[in-house]
């Protein structure tokens, strides 16, 4: 819902500092783990964990290769790359309506470049 500059600043920001404090956290949690011995938490420590962003991206191209070709050539043939429309006509859920109406205009322009020049009609 927000997209000003503000917002967009704020949560680059948030981001930032979510990555900046994500180490202490983490030596947090496991500290305050180790000392609770009275309570079996192997479950949480297995969970507390941050990987850098490198094996993340790695874990995230495994999944996309584990998907399969098959999945990918559905959604390609499904959907217009250029225009992003699908066989029906109806643009993806994720679109605004700005980003629509962009595209629309941009669609309909190119259509109508046969019009007869305006002049004086005798």
């Amino acid at each position: 819902m927000a997209k000003s500059i503000r917002s967009k600043w704020k949560r680059k920001m948030r981001a930032e500092k979510r990555k900046k404090n994500a180490p202490k956290e983490l030596a947090m949690l496991q500290s305050i783990l180790k000392t609770n011995s009275d309570v079996v938490m192997d479950e949480v420590k297995e969970i507390a964990t941050v990987l850098p962003v490198e094996k993340f991206y790695q874990r995230c191209k495994f999944q996309e290769e584990k998907m399969g070709e098959t999945d990918k050539m559905d959604m390609d043939t499904k959907r217009n790359q250029k225009t992003l429309l699908d066989q029906n006509g109806q643009y993806p859920v994720w679109m605004n309506p700005r980003q629509r109406k962009k595209l629309k205009a941009k669609r309909v322009k190119g259509k109508n470049k046969h019009k007869a020049p305006k002049g004086l009609a005798w």
